[in-house]
């Protein structure tokens, strides 16, 4: 169960020594950083950051593999100039954090972003992911969004999540059986209503022996036994997005 001593538990995990093949752009009050393929592309993916925010290298990195499938990649910072979670930071004070960062009042950036995605990147079919604070926004987003096409939420912190379940839009749910802070329970209860109530197609997917943050915050090569679930992980996610963008 959840160390309530401990509110989150998003260990910043392995911080990837990462640059970025993108660049980072002004779109109105929000900063973004945004990578597109070397080929014309009207697919586009938002990806919404986790509590360290925009600027965390491994978050950057999946853009980056996206851009690599095709897609225009954006990931704006959602925070919006706030100062993003910092792993020094006292995690009793997380909750007070948090209370200036809801990850359902996200629906103004994303306006924005939807806006600068087809005006000025000629994107027509978008999607969006997101891990962590970013997964309980994307499900608002499916629940709120008519003008995204699918979406993928990565270990979305369910007690952050509405309770509705009457998605508009395609949407994969990624869990980690050993996440110290959505407790299995609450996936198979999400799973559940989304049965009773989900109109559109859907999927709740569970990967054995992983962690909170193993599909971005974990790295191949320094964690040999994890690596199948985390190539599977973001394979998933791609062919998802493939499927309904």
């Amino acid at each position: 169960m959840a160390n309530e001593a401990k509110p989150c538990p998003c260990d910043i995990g392995d911080r990837f020594n990462y640059e970025g093949c993108g660049q980072e752009v002004q779109v109105e009050h929000i900063k973004a950083y945004v990578c597109k393929p070397s080929g014309k592309s009207d697919k586009a993916v938002i990806v919404i950051h986790d509590i360290f925010g925009w600027q965390l290298p491994n978050t950057r990195y999946i853009a980056d593999l996206l851009t690599a499938n095709g897609y225009i990649a954006i990931c704006p910072d959602f925070f919006v100039g706030q100062e993003a979670w910092k792993p020094s930071n006292d995690w009793a004070s997380f909750d007070d954090w948090r209370k200036t960062r809801d990850s359902s009042k996200i629906d103004k950036e994303a306006d924005v972003v939807l806006k600068y995605l087809q005006e000025q990147c000629g994107a027509k079919k978008i999607g969006v992911i997101g891990f962590c604070w970013g997964g309980a926004a994307v499900h608002h987003l499916m629940l709120k969004n008519p003008h995204l096409k699918a979406g993928v939420s990565s270990y979305g912190v369910i007690r952050f999540f509405h309770d509705a379940y009457n998605l508009l839009h395609p949407t994969f749910f990624i869990f980690a059986e050993k996440d110290d802070f959505i407790p299995l329970e609450q996936v198979a209860l999400l799973e559940q209503k989304l049965k009773e109530n989900c109109k559109v197609d859907y999927e709740v997917k569970i990967y054995p022996g992983q962690t909170h943050g193993f599909v971005h915050r974990k790295r191949e090569d320094i964690s040999p036994q994890d690596k199948p679930y985390i190539e599977e992980g973001r394979k998933d996610m791609i062919n998802w997005l493939n499927k309904y963008i």
